[in-house]
């Protein structure tokens, strides 16, 4: 997963504000060392390279590690990071994050107050598109009827197919968060020819219904769970985003789909993965010894994939005041993300001597926040250290080795629960009070956590959620779906820009698609309110 190659002429690096005009992929460069598809694709070899880039894209931020001709321009390098953008997006604007920084829009989130123009919803959305563009691109030149041009051997032609799958397994990936966060969007695949052109804008639910038919068309394709290599998706990648598409359906289509939901659950489950038991082993440096649960892992090494991004960010950011960055396995703190008080409410014990899940530092720091800015206003988050299960650092104080892991078996447990209680079949109350006392017997350490059918509710179920899956880009997701992120069903601590927390308006459980492309394509209608 470490493979770089140049990919300047073979897919074009979406520049902000000029993405709707998709560039011709196909022209023959001047530089002898540039590479095109007319040449690089009648290498074998090069396809396994080309889907490192694709996966890649989901952590790394450029082509020279953690700062050296980035993927995107018009943003820092540093802040334009996949997995960074959507931790930004998807936490900030809710109860489980504030961040303190000055950064040009960054207190918008928490605020809950971003417009079109706000650089970092342009970078989330940007890279979204970055990323389409390059599976687009691999699955178009990865078509039986391409192979057959290039005169690609029958010996590579399973595997290449296999690479093809999870090429339409990212996209599907990547269209699943343009579908979340921006509701319509432009659509582009590989069917369209390659050129300048400005992309139609497709309906959210019609979206909805591509994703799922792409997802269903290749999950027979794809490798059998646990059998492909670590860090590429399977099949079971495939049923869980399904399992996420289908939780969400009502939203994003106004059709519930929980039935659906619990099929994709069942499948996954069945294939025999199990709860690590200690939660905090899932976020630390040697987590990928530990991902016996770990359905779809992001990739981090401090050493050998470098960036600002992704994990990087989560430990750092969250370390200031008088906490020791040694502590962390790291050079020194960021100062920047912390908590609310609506958050660690959840828990009933803050110590985590109870519920191990509860990893606070409060020593100097203040529950409630008065400044945002100030950094020992709010709890800080300990969940993520750069230290490994034995207590050492790891391998490199600044770029972090903490993989992420962005589809788990706890997160399947809890979806299914959920869909049983909002009326999905094909599943029962008896086993989703299992899967979710299998969680909390893992958090409290025996059965003294464990919940009984009555105690099964949906306000219990968003509430677990929080507490076993907080800081890992799923809050704003679960919250507009349980109807508690817009309005004044459920207020936190600064929603809406006040300390008190407020009120906020319907229009912001999407995201706006940013300025620069509505300007650049007139196809582009912008999303209610902004």
């Amino acid at each position: 997963m470490k493979y770089k190659i140049k990919i300047s002429v073979i897919v074009i690096s979406l520049l902000i504000g000029v993405t709707s005009c998709l560039k011709d992929l196909d022209t023959v460069p001047i530089d002898k060392d540039e590479i095109t598809s007319a040449t690089l694709y009648k290498d074998p070899a090069a396809y396994r390279q080309v889907l490192a880039k694709l996966y890649a894209g989901l952590t790394l931020t450029g082509q020279e590690g953690p700062a050296g001709q980035g993927d995107l321009v018009g943003i820092d390098e540093g802040f334009s990071s996949y997995l960074r953008n959507l931790w930004n997006l998807q936490e900030l604007p809710t109860d489980e994050a504030v961040n303190g920084w000055s950064d040009d829009g960054l207190s918008d989130f928490h605020d809950n107050a971003w417009t079109s123009s706000n650089p970092f919803v342009r970078g989330m959305y940007f890279r979204i598109y970055y990323q389409l563009t390059l599976a687009n691109e691999f699955i178009r030149q990865s078509s039986p009827e391409q192979l057959d041009f290039y005169g690609i051997d029958d010996n590579y032609r399973d595997e290449i197919a296999n690479y093809r799958s999870e090429a339409r397994f990212l996209r599907a990936l990547s269209y699943y968060h343009a579908l979340d966060m921006f509701g319509n969007v432009p659509f582009v695949t590989e069917d369209d020819k390659v050129g300048a052109f400005l992309p139609e804008q497709i309906k959210r639910a019609d979206l909805f219904t591509y994703i799922e038919n792409e997802l269903l068309d290749i999950e027979n394709k794809m490798v059998a769970p646990m059998q492909n290599e670590r860090y590429r998706a399977d099949r079971a990648a495939v049923w869980t985003l399904l399992a996420k598409l289908y939780l969400n359906a009502e939203v994003y289509t106004g059709q519930p789909k929980y039935t659906e939901c619990l099929t994709y659950c069942k499948k996954v489950i069945a294939e025999g993965y199990s709860l690590e038991p200690t939660y905090a082993n899932l976020f630390l440096a040697d987590n990928d010894q530990f991902d016996n649960g770990a359905i779809f892992t992001l990739e981090f090494d401090g050493l050998a994939s470098q960036t600002w991004g992704g994990t990087t960010f989560l430990v750092h950011a969250a370390v200031g005041g008088s906490m020791s960055a040694s502590d962390f396995g790291i050079d020194f703190g960021w100062g920047g993300n912390r908590t609310t008080s609506a958050f660690v409410n959840k828990f009933a014990d803050i110590t985590g001597a109870t519920d191990s899940r509860a990893m606070f530092y409060t020593s100097g720091q203040n529950l409630e926040i008065d400044d945002i800015p100030t950094f020992t206003e709010g709890y800080a988050i300990t969940k993520y250290k750069n230290i490994t299960s034995t207590g050492q650092k790891g391998s490199n104080e600044t770029h972090v080795d903490n993989d992420f892991q962005l589809f788990r078996l706890a997160d399947v447990y809890l979806m299914y629960a959920e869909a049983v209680l909002r009326g999905g079949t094909g599943g029962d109350n008896a086993t989703a009070l299992t899967y979710v006392n299998l969680i909390r017997e893992r958090a409290y350490g025996d059965n003294s956590g464990n919940i009984a059918s009555g105690d099964l509710t949906l306000d219990f179920i968003l509430d677990e959620r929080a507490r076993e899956l907080y800081w890992e880009c799923q809050r704003r997701t679960d919250l507009i779906r349980f109807g508690k992120f817009a309005g004044d069903v459920y207020i936190w601590p600064w929603k809406g820009g006040v300390k008190a927390g407020t009120s906020i308006a319907d229009f912001y459980q999407l995201y706006p698609i940013p300025a620069d492309d509505i300007t650049a394509n007139p196809n582009l209608v912008q999303n209610t309110g902004y």
